[in-house]
């Protein structure tokens, strides 16, 4: 019975419950109670709000902490069921030091300290932490596991990216610095300080409080911006690339799927063409 139940709450809890109706139900329930307190972590930081709602505030904290701690409890039993981690000891200590349990762990470990705080500072900074609990939400939903084996599979093409975005930086605040620092000495002070214009100008935000004023400036100022606009776009292009791919892949793999017999594992459409005279 109990082997039965920690197998049921497994398959609820982890990847298969999106085959499961009261999986599904669990997991779009714990996404609003995360989306809840990431809502009420931002307007507890107006004065006027949380003196008003203070209570109501509390309540949901007080509920969405216990109901985390029971499905962190969960997790740690029913992960034996994980080929991984069968051993009810051993293997119950390696998932709790996987980076998906030391989330769970971390993002409510802080709530339990709160008794014991009495600087009101540091119990501010506490109850804002409920905005780092959207980390969970890669237990409920594939999205953040399409976009690292999305990563995973570009990181290459965005290293080389950054890479040269970093070239440019250094190059053009160098370039910026020489020919700006006779006529603006305070602003262009070292090529350091001239790092912070070149990540103005290459990512177009352009607040206006290091502008160059020679010729030669000028001019090099406009490559760097032009250049940038290029730049920056390389990482949304490789992302987008790898997230057709992705999609693409995983659209393959269910018509595939589809062609196979659950049972034989024999393609239908085989089947179905050795039978016709």
């Amino acid at each position: 019975m109990g082997t039965d139940l920690k197998e049921k709450v497994y398959e609820i809890l982890e990847s298969r419950s999106r085959e499961l109706p009261s999986g599904v139900f669990i997991s779009r329930a714990l996404l609003f109670l995360i989306l809840v307190n990431v809502i009420a972590a931002v307007l507890e930081t107006d004065n006027l709000i949380f003196h008003t709602y203070g209570s109501t505030l509390d309540i949901i904290a007080l509920f969405s902490v216990l109901v985390f701690t029971v499905e962190y409890i969960l997790r740690v039993w029913c992960c034996t069921q994980n080929p991984l981690y069968q051993s009810p000891v051993s293997g119950r200590l390696r998932y709790m030091v996987t980076p998906v349990a030391l989330i769970d762990l971390f993002v409510i470990l802080p709530f339990f300290c709160l008794p014991f705080v009495v600087h009101r500072g540091v119990t501010s900074v506490i109850r804002f932490l409920r905005i780092f609990w959207i980390l969970k939400i890669g237990h409920y939903t594939q999205t953040l596991g399409t976009f690292s084996r999305v990563f995973r599979a570009k990181r290459e093409e965005i290293f080389v990216a950054f890479f040269v975005m970093l070239l440019l930086l250094v190059i053009g605040s160098t370039l910026i610095f020489f020919a700006e620092n006779e006529a603006q000495p305070t602003k262009f002070s070292s090529v350091l300080a001239s790092m912070w214009w070149g990540i103005e100008t290459m990512a177009t935000i352009g607040y206006g409080d290091m502008v160059p004023v020679t010729p030669i400036g000028k001019v090099i100022a406009g490559f760097v911006a032009l250049v940038g606009i290029a730049l920056f776009a390389l990482p949304a292009g490789i992302l987008a690339s790898g997230f057709i791919d992705e999609y693409s892949k995983n659209r393959k793999q269910a018509e595939v799927s589809q062609k196979v017999c659950p049972h034989c594992g024999k393609e239908i459409e085989g089947m179905q063409e050795k039978k016709e005279p």
